[in-house]
C-alpha cells in the first residue's frame, strides 16, 4: 500500500502503449475504413455540394413549411438563416459540417438503438456498458483525437470516429430508459396472447418508447453537431475549420460569422427532428398531402444534384495537398503557392494542423507537402522524429529569426536582463508549436527565469496581448519570430541571447512525403522551386491582417509578381 500511495501508475504507458499495440497489428483494418469512410463522405460531401445553392434552400423552406402547418416562423427563419449562411460564402462548409454531422450521427444510432435495447433486457449488460458510457460522456473531447489520429490519420473520418464517441451515449441510454418505462401491464398482456419476444420488441415496446428514443437521438444530433470544432483540429473540413482559425487569429468577426453558421444549422436541425417526435394521435387531414410536399421537394433537390454533376466540367487530374499551421507566415505562403497551383490546373487541398499533427501527416504520406518547416532549430526535434518518413525538399524562406520579443519602450535588451517584468510571464502559442518546445528548453539555461511562466494560448492571442499591452505602454514578453506583420505595426526589438539557447538564424524549409519525387516528379519540381522574400511574405501577411480573405491577399501578390511565379513552374 505504501509503495502505491508513493509510486506513480504508468496509466500514462498503459494507454499509449495499447494505442500503440492497436495502430501496429490492426493498421490494414484502420486504413481500409479510412481509405471506404474517405470515399463514402467525398462522394457525400460533394453529391450536397452538388444540389444548386438556392435549390437547397427552397427545398428545404417548403419542407420546414410543410412540417409547419399554420406556422410561419420557423419557415421564415429556415429561409433567412441559409440566406445569411450563402451571403457570407459558407455554403461549401456548411455542406461538409453536414456530412460530418449526418455520419456520426447515423453511426451513433445503429449502434446506440440496439446497445439500447440490449441494456434493457439484461441488467448484467447494463451494469458492464453503464460506466463505459459515463466515462465516455464525461472525458473532454480532445483526448478522443488522440488515438483518432493514431488509428485514422487526418481528415473527416477520425472527426467522425471522435464525434462517435462523444454523441453516442444519451442515444443508448434514452432508448434504455424508453423500453424499461414501457407498462408492465402492456407487457404482460402482450405475454398472455403468446408474443415472441421479437414481436413484444416491434410491435409494443419500440413504438411505446419511439418518443423517448427520438429525444436521445436529437440529443445525439446536437453532441455531433457540438464537435465540428474539436474535429477541425485534425483536418475535419467544415464551418469548425472557420471558428478554430478564428480563435487562433483572435478574428472575433470571422469567428462570430461562422459561429452564427452553426447556431442556424444547429437550430434548423433540432427543429426538423422534433417533428418526429409526435404524440400518438396527432396527425391532420392534410397529412398525407404534406408527407408528398416532402418527397417531392427531395426528389427535386436530389435531382437537381444529378443534373448539376453532369454539367460541371471534369475534375484535374493534377492534385497535391499541403498541410500548414495556422500561423500568419505560414497562411501566406501556403495560399500564395497554392493559389498559384490552381492557376495552373491543380486540384489543391489545403488543410490547416496543429504542428505535430502536420509532421506526422507528412511522414504517414496523408499530406503531400507542407512549406512550414522552421528549421534547424525550431522544428528540430520534430525532423528528427520523422526523418526516415519524409524529404526536405529545399528552402522557401531565408533570414528568419525566433526570439524573446518586446516593446522597444522596455529597457531590458538581453535575456538575462529579464527580472520580474510582466509579471515573469512569458506570453507564447498553441502548446504543439516548435518555438514552445525551444522557449522551455532556453528558460532552463537562464537562471533568472527559474520562476517565470510560459503562457500558452495562440498566435492570434499573442497579438492581442500584445496591443493591449502597447497601447498601455506595459510591459509584455513574447515568443516572436520574423517576418510576422507584428514588427511593421509596432515597434518591437528581440532580446539579446547570449547563451544561444533559442539558436541562431534560421530557414523556412518546404518538407515532402517521401517518394513524392518519383510519384509526381513535376510537382515535386514546383515546391522545390518555390522561393520569395521576407519583403513578399509580410507583405502579404498585413493584407491578411486588414481584413483581406488570404485567397484575395494571394492573389494580389501573385498579379503583381507573375514572373516569380512563372519561375516556379518552368521546366
Amino acid at each position: 500500500m505504501f509503495n502505491l500511495l508513493t509510486s506513480q501508475l504508468p496509466i500514462s504507458n498503459w494507454a499509449s502503449n495499447c494505442v500503440d499495440w492497436l495502430t501496429e497489428h490492426f493498421a490494414g483494418f484502420f486504413n481500409l475504413i479510412q481509405q471506404g469512410g474517405n470515399a463514402l463522405m467525398d462522394a457525400m460531401t460533394n453529391g450536397l455540394v452538388a444540389i444548386p445553392m438556392f435549390l437547397v434552400i427552397a427545398g428545404l423552406f417548403v419542407i420546414a413549411v410543410a412540417t409547419s402547418p399554420k406556422k410561419w416562423g420557423f419557415p421564415i427563419f429556415t429561409l433567412l438563416g441559409l440566406l445569411l449562411i450563402a451571403n457570407q460564402g459558407l455554403w461549401e462548409d456548411l455542406m461538409s459540417t453536414m456530412t460530418l454531422v449526418i455520419m456520426s450521427a447515423l453511426i451513433s444510432l445503429i449502434i446506440g438503438v440496439p446497445l439500447g435495447i440490449l441494456m434493457a433486457k439484461s441488467d448484467r449488460t447494463q451494469a458492464i456498458v453503464q460506466p463505459i458510457l459515463d466515462f465516455m460522456q464525461t472525458m473532454p473531447g480532445f483526448v478522443y483525437l488522440i488515438p483518432a489520429v493514431a488509428f485514422f490519420g487526418i481528415g473527416v473520418v477520425p472527426g467522425v470516429f471522435a464525434s462517435i464517441i462523444f454523441a453516442l451515449p444519451p442515444v443508448v441510454r434514452m432508448t434504455n430508459l424508453g423500453i424499461r418505462q414501457v407498462p408492465t401491464s402492456l407487457v404482460e398482456a402482450a405475454d398472455s396472447f403468446g408474443s415472441t419476444t421479437w414481436q413484444k420488441l416491434i410491435k409494443l415496446e419500440l413504438p411505446s418508447a419511439k418518443n423517448t428514443i427520438l429525444a436521445g437521438a436529437n440529443q445525439t444530433i446536437m453532441l455531433a453537431l457540438s464537435m465540428v470544432v474539436t474535429a477541425s483540429m485534425i483536418g475535419a473540413p467544415g464551418l469548425g475549420r472557420g471558428v478554430l482559425s478564428a480563435v487562433q487569429h483572435a478574428d472575433v468577426g470571422a469567428g462570430f460569422v461562422n459561429g452564427i453558421a452553426l447556431v442556424i444549422l444547429a437550430i434548423i436541425i433540432d427543429r426538423f427532428a422534433q417533428k418526429l417526435n409526435t404524440k400518438p394521435g396527432q396527425k391532420s387531414a392534410g397529412n398525407k398531402t404534406r408527407r408528398w410536399l416532402v418527397l417531392i421537394s427531395l426528389l427535386v433537390m436530389i435531382g437537381g444534384g444529378i443534373v448539376n454533376s453532369f454539367s460541371q466540367a471534369s475534375e484535374s487530374n493534377k492534385k497535391i495537398s499541403l498541410g500548414y499551421v495556422q500561423w500568419d507566415s505560414e497562411v501566406a505562403s501556403t495560399t500564395v503557392l497554392g493559389q498559384a497551383l490552381k492557376a495552373h490546373g491543380y486540384n489543391v487541398t489545403l488543410t490547416p494542423l496543429d504542428n505535430a499533427v502536420l509532421w506526422q501527416s507528412v511522414a504517414n504520406k496523408q499530406v503531400d507537402a507542407s512549406l512550414s518547416a522552421w528549421l534547424p532549430n525550431t522544428h528540430g526535434a520534430l525532423l528528427k522524429k520523422y526523418k526516415d518518413n519524409l524529404t526536405v525538399v529545399g528552402t522557401n524562406l531565408t533570414g528568419v529569426k525566433t526570439g524573446l520579443v518586446v516593446p522597444d519602450y522596455m529597457s531590458v535588451k538581453s535575456i538575462s536582463d529579464l527580472t520580474d517584468q510582466a509579471n515573469k510571464t512569458i506570453t507564447g502559442i498553441e502548446p504543439g508549436a516548435g518555438i514552445m518546445a525551444t522557449t522551455a528548453d532556453m528558460m532552463k539555461v537562464y537562471p533568472n527565469l527559474k520562476d517565470w511562466n510560459l503562457q500558452v494560448s495562440s498566435s492570434g492571442a499573442m497579438v492581442s496581448a500584445l496591443d493591449k499591452a502597447y497601447r498601455n505602454k506595459e510591459d509584455i514578453v513574447l515568443t516572436g519570430w520574423s517576418p510576422h506583420w507584428m514588427f511593421s505595426k509596432y515597434k518591437l526589438k528581440y532580446l539579446e541571447d547570449p547563451q544561444k539557447a533559442m539558436g541562431e538564424k534560421e530557414a523556412i524549409k518546404t518538407i515532402a512525403r517521401k517518394n513524392l519525387k518519383s510519384d509526381d516528379p513535376d510537382t515535386y519540381k514546383i515546391l522545390e522551386k518555390f522561393k520569395w522574400t521576407s519583403d513578399d511574405m509580410e507583405g502579404v501577411m498585413l493584407d491578411i491582417q486588414a481584413g483581406m480573405k488570404p485567397t484575395d491577399a494571394a492573389d494580389k501578390w501573385i498579379k503583381a509578381n507573375q514572373k516569380t511565379v512563372d519561375s516556379w513552374f518552368k521546366n
